[in-house]
């Protein structure tokens, strides 16, 4: 009998699988399609175990799909644009492209040994000209359609890379990558039209009934919308009013002052005119503009001299100040503030000594605001002492309600809803990116490039020897002939954001040699995504931005309308982790060590005990990573899937230990022997053969229904549990080789070179990961029979398995003819027999 050489059977079997290309997606008539995607990962030069169990999920449920009648598509691709390639050319030299190709080269190379089911033919990165070319037909259909625009507008300035960053690249104040502080600059920036289509987005949040709630809760806060009242406040110097937006209205007679953004047209027009204003608001842009900086940040403000009148008392004045937290892209970019309702109007008012006045308490505490503001849910009743509509005791959202009526029947205000959701802006200031297809003409103004001339591509002759733009400074590339009246212009030297990329990839890989952004046809036969699968930290802006992107396809005509909604099923795995191993260098700062140079909790080097910090996500600056090559070297592709799918529910973390992968290997070591043995076995039929079929029959039931819900560990559970049954079964070869190959099946998207090897053991017809998925025969999960316990004076002595519907008196015959009860009697006759049907019997003597 030939041992369990994964590294044989492996190679073997992926030869065997390349050659009759039977991962290759097709297109026919005759079969119903399944499409399943992983978010594609980007090609930073090493595959991770999170790599591992993501595109393991990804493949359990296409190679499932494929044995169930399905023409599957499960693709490949690389997310290849964006800074860390231009940040890697800084630090070493060589060019982004060389080094993005060559991770992507090695990351290949990696992955393939997994054994996935991946359609290889279609894959693509975001950096192939072919593909981005693409991407700049989509951009000037969009910009026909009045989907994209170009405007002034406030963002986050890098000054070190110098370039724009998006707000989830801002971390703690600073570039995600330079850790410079980010500064608020304005520029002309390119905008998709995304909150044209926010009730639309919000809406259809409903209709996805297979995402986790957590997301969907996710993207409806970050379109936030909100209905609120809308008024200006008459200036006391006759200048023009201001006009505010608020989503708390019923706290106006709280009013402390009115506050302007440093962006507003009012502080723009003091800038220019006082130099005190000028240095307070240069101040202000030096902070970023994400929510978390200004949160963050301290208060600053500016009192503009500027007063208005309260709108409910003529002779209440309300001084007008420029505040650093408040944002011109909302609303009107203006507040009223309340501080005792508001924290950040509170911390504000204190510093600047401002009064801070209570419009409402709780019903049972009426102590006014000292340091900490009164913010109750708006579904809690309070009592309010000082609200204009006549009201004691209502609720927040009541007290809204009838404010937004009070304003509107008065004539000085209005309802609106607004939503927090902002224009996607794309531009971004680098050269590894998708150049934006328009062209600056002096005569002509901004003219899209002509579709015969793309794709538009990147020089390859630039350099990084200064910050900022290499498109900027080289010397050719700009120079272009104007496609409207063809006199000398200049290219736009602006890139696209990375998320652009990613936003409709999807849709490529219906058909990605398409001479055109999308082939309909295919299209129309692959989408929707029926499986979509990727980190719980995409859940917000990919994902509404692929929303938002499948929409403007469709109307552009690229997409069908039923892929508008392209993901009709969303899961979001866990992560792997793994302990932290550290010592301490002389000035005590941490010194990371690889899981490889630990034993024992040692330095296998030194001897020197390491500290363990419990299981955290594998990160390679604290060098707690697993190479998933070594462990596939060591132990086999099937090994690492197995462990990867085996130890927790797949949507929690799991944490990889050697332990576990080692008992992962010795498990299926141990099926290759059963199977082994039983592939030589000329047994005869008997009595147990029944027995055995009935838990293969269960088994194929409750493994096909975790696979189906991503229960993958318990589906594995259950075939730990039948290779135990299988094991220790005294049934006839025939019987065993049945169940055998039906085990083989059962593993097989889980260890398809294992089970490949043991279908062909067994004799199997073709390839298993062809043969049809086995089905439950649903009388065989009736059991005819029952085991029932045999407790003697209460402790478990025995069982007996009889008919479910067998008479009580033929029970207790039973039970008094075992071993064990007549050596408990000893001659003697029982004092007392209860059957409890279907579930024990007891037996005092």
């Amino acid at each position: 009998m030939s041992r369990y050489s994964a590294n044989e059977i492996e190679a073997k079997w992926q030869e065997a699988w390349d050659k009759a290309g039977i991962f290759t997606a097709k297109r026919t008539a005759d079969k119903p399609k399944y499409y399943v995607l992983e978010m594609f990962p980007y090609p930073s030069g090493r595959i991770h175990m999170g790599h591992v169990r993501n595109y393991t999920m990804g493949d359990v449920i296409a190679r499932y799909k494929l044995s169930t009648g399905h023409n599957v598509l499960h693709p490949m691709g690389w997310d290849a644009f964006g800074m860390p390639a231009e940040n890697a050319a800084m630090a070493i030299g060589g060019h982004p492209k060389d080094w993005t190709y060559g991770n992507i080269a090695d990351m290949r190379a990696q992955m393939k040994p997994l054994g996935l089911s991946i359609d290889w033919s279609r894959e693509f990165a975001t950096c192939d000209p072919e593909y981005y070319g693409q991407q700049q037909a989509l951009f000037l259909d969009m910009l026909e359609a009045g989907l994209v625009y170009r405007k002034n507008a406030v963002v986050n300035w890098d000054p070190v890379d110098m370039t724009v960053l998006a707000n989830e690249q801002v971390e703690n104040g600073r570039g995600w990558r330079s850790g410079a502080l980010v500064e608020r600059r304005e520029l002309t920036q390119w905008f998709f039209k995304i909150s044209d289509f926010a009730e639309e987005l919000l809406e259809a949040l409903d209709t996805l009934e297979n995402w986790p709630a957590k997301v969907r809760l996710m993207q409806e806060n970050w379109i936030g919308k909100s209905r609120g009242l809308e008024f200006a406040f008459e200036r006391t110097d006759g200048g023009a009013p201001i006009t505010v937006y608020t989503t708390r209205p019923d706290t106006l007679l709280g009013a402390s002052f009115v506050g302007i953004s440093p962006d507003h047209p009012i502080a723009k027009q003091l800038e220019a005119e006082n130099p005190e204003v000028a240095e307070f608001v240069a101040e202000c842009r030096k902070g970023g503009t994400t929510e978390e900086a200004i949160e963050t940040a301290e208060k600053l403000g500016f009192d503009t001299g500027i007063r208005v009148k309260h709108p409910l008392d003529a002779n209440w004045e309300l001084p007008v100040w420029i505040a650093n937290f408040i944002l011109m892209d909302y609303g009107t970019g203006a507040i009223f503030a309340c501080p005792a309702h508001d924290q950040r109007d509170l911390d504000f008012c204190r510093k600047y000594d401002l009064p801070v006045i209570d419009t409402f308490f709780a019903l049972d505490d009426d102590t006014p605001v000292d340091k900490i503001a009164f913010v109750p849910p708006k579904e809690q009743k309070v009592r309010w002492v000082n609200h204009f509509a006549g009201l004691t005791e209502a609720t927040g959202q009541e007290a809204i309600d009838a404010t937004i009526a009070f304003a509107e029947k008065a004539g000085w205000g209005k309802g609106v809803t607004k939503y927090r959701l902002r224009d996607w802006g794309l531009s971004r200031q680098r050269y590894w990116g998708c150049p934006i297809p328009v062209v600056h003409c002096d005569d002509c103004g901004v003219v899209p490039e002509k579709k015969e001339n793309l794709p538009i591509r990147l020089p390859d002759d630039v350099t990084f020897d200064k910050p900022g733009n290499p498109l900027d400074r080289h010397p050719t590339w700009r120079d272009c002939a104007c496609p409207s009246c063809g006199k000398p212009a200049k290219r736009e030297t602006d890139t696209m954001d990375t998320f652009v990329d990613s936003s409709w990839y999807f849709a490529r890989f219906t058909a990605p040699r398409a001479q055109t952004p999308t082939d309909l046809a295919e299209a129309e036969y692959w989408m929707n995504v029926d499986q979509y699968i990727g980190g719980i930290e995409h859940a917000i802006l990919h994902l509404l931005y692929s929303r938002f992107f499948a929409r403007a396809m469709h109307l552009t005509g690229h997409l069908p309308k039923k892929a508008i909604e392209p993901f009709d099923a969303l899961f979001t795995q866990g992560m792997v982790t793994h302990e932290i191993y550290q010592t301490r260098d002389d000035k005590g700062r941490p010194v990371y060590h690889l899981p490889e140079e630990v034993e024992d909790g040692k330095l296998k080097a030194t001897g020197e005990p390491v500290e363990i910090i419990p299981s955290a996500k594998m990160s390679k600056s604290k060098k707690n990573v697993v190479d998933p090559v070594s462990i596939i070297s060591a132990f086999g592709a099937d090994t690492a899937r197995w462990f990867v799918l085996s130890d927790s529910p797949p949507e929690r973390d799991v944490e990889w230990t050697a332990a576990g992968a080692e008992a992962a290997h010795k498990h299926l070591s141990r099926v290759h022997r059963i199977v082994s043995e039983i592939a030589a076995s000329d047994a005869p039929a008997n009595a147990e053969d029944e027995a055995l079929l009935r838990e293969m029959h269960k088994t194929i039931h409750d493994v096909t229904g975790g696979v189906e819900s991503f229960g993958f560990n318990a589906s594995i559970a259950k075939l730990y549990a039948f290779t135990n049954t299988l094991a220790k079964s005294k049934a006839g070869a025939q019987a065993k080789r049945q169940a055998a190959k039906t085990l083989a099946q059962l593993m097989s998207p889980m260890t398809p070179h294992l089970s490949e090897e043991l279908w062909q053991m067994l004799g199997g017809e073709g390839l298993v990961a062809l043969a049809p998925w086995p089905v439950a025969d649903e009388s065989m999960l009736v059991d005819d029979t029952v085991t029932l316990p045999i407790q003697i004076n209460g402790k478990r002595r025995a069982e007996i398995s009889v008919a479910k519907d067998l008479d009580k008196t033929q029970v207790e015959k039973i039970v008094l003819s075992t071993e064990a009860v007549q050596k408990a009697l000893n001659g003697a006759a029982p004092k007392k027999v209860i059957v409890v049907p279907g579930r024990i019997v007891n037996v005092v003597v």
